[in-house]
């Protein structure tokens, strides 16, 4: 729970994700499509969400950036 007392949610849009990441959607975009970090995709669009814990797992590994 945050501080708002909302739950966070499980997956990120890919604005949140970029946001999070401090990169353009196009470098996540090309991270996906290489197999970096996966996006999960749904709806007719195919629209990419990203899961919370892939996008954490990532900063803590790259020490807070993403490139």
């Amino acid at each position: 729970m945050t501080q708002s007392g909302k739950k966070e949610p499980k997956l990120l849009t890919l604005k949140q994700a970029c946001e999070l990441l401090n990169c353009h959607p196009n470098t996540l975009r090309a991270w996906d499509k290489n197999g970096y970090l996966v996006a999960v995709r749904f709806g007719t669009r195919g629209d990419r969400r990203y899961r919370r814990e892939d996008i954490m797992r990532l900063l803590e590994r790259k020490g807070g950036k993403a490139g």
